[in-house]
């Protein structure tokens, strides 16, 4: 009998244990480094782009727009690992391209 209630409890804990919710972060520091490298080649495409000059105002400014939506992903990113001292540099890169976009944009309007 004292077998049996043993093995009850053990069970019961084991039920308890198993179905209690976990906290666990979502966030792995591998997910965002696959996001960075995805934005940062994004950003590369767009960059090779507008090397092209039979580009339009238009196509420059929403190369531009496009530009630097990509650079304040890439650098929201980078802000959630302040200790990676590998990281700034790319957001920096990714913000000079987007002034330079931005610029190129200015520098073909009327």
């Amino acid at each position: 009998m004292r077998a049996s209630l043993a093995l009850s409890r053990m069970l019961l804990a084991c039920a308890v244990l198993a179905g209690c919710a976990k906290n666990v972060d979502a966030r792995v520091a591998g997910s965002d480094d696959a996001a960075i490298d995805a934005l940062s080649l994004r950003l590369e495409e767009l960059r090779t782009r507008d090397a092209g000059n039979d580009a339009t105002c238009a196509d420059r400014c929403a190369l531009g727009r496009s530009t630097c939506e990509l650079a304040e992903e890439l650098c929201a990113l980078v802000e959630r690992h302040p200790d990676r001292t590998d990281l700034p540099p790319r957001c920096a890169q990714a913000q000079e391209q987007c002034a330079g976009a931005r610029n190129a944009c200015a520098r073909c309007g009327p």
